[in-house]
């Protein structure tokens, strides 16, 4: 079996997924798991899929056939998962919006090693004022040689400039 990584995105529309999933099943392929979502009008997805060797060409050419009907789908071969040990690591974060928060906050994480497993953000205006509130939530993995104190106050320091409540918890 060949593992593929597909990438998908379009104009938001149904069945979108289904005729992404006819493709897959259609050349014997194994949907394995994906994060698909709708913003502004667009979808955009990520998925994980196993296809028999002699059918990967197949696959490629019918999922770029999709195009015609406005789906762009891109594929990657899947890596292997780094052998390395990690901590999965709950990131909470809220605060006035501004430009540059997910910079910042990304940049300290890549300089200490930490990966980001997934992440999801959003503006709200808050309850009493309507200003608009920043909201992160990130799952983070965190080599083991990394002591959670020292990510912590890292964090903390730069959640001070920005001026933002941040909270790391230990994954379930």
């Amino acid at each position: 079996m060949d593992h593929l990584i597909l990438t998908v995105i379009a104009q938001d529309q149904p069945g979108l997924v289904e005729r992404v999933a006819q493709c897959v099943a259609k050349h014997g392929g194994n949907w394995l798991e994906s994060r698909m979502s709708r913003m502004a009008g667009q979808f955009a997805g990520i998925l994980r899929v196993d296809v028999p060797a002699a059918s990967h060409g197949a696959l490629m050419e019918a999922l770029g056939e999709l195009s015609a009907q406005g789906i762009r789908v891109q594929l990657a071969s899947a890596g292997a998962e780094p052998d390395c040990t990690w901590k999965s690591i709950h990131l909470d974060l809220l605060g006035n919006d501004r430009a540059g928060i997910v910079r910042d906050i990304t940049r300290l994480l890549a300089a200490n090693g930490v990966n980001l497993e997934n992440l999801v953000t959003e503006v709200t205006p808050a309850p009493m004022s309507g200003e608009p509130l920043f909201h992160a939530q990130a799952t983070l993995a965190v080599p083991e040689g990394l002591p959670l104190s020292t990510l912590q106050t890292s964090l903390e320091s730069l959640a001070d400039d920005l001026m933002v409540e941040l909270k790391l918890r230990m994954e379930d």
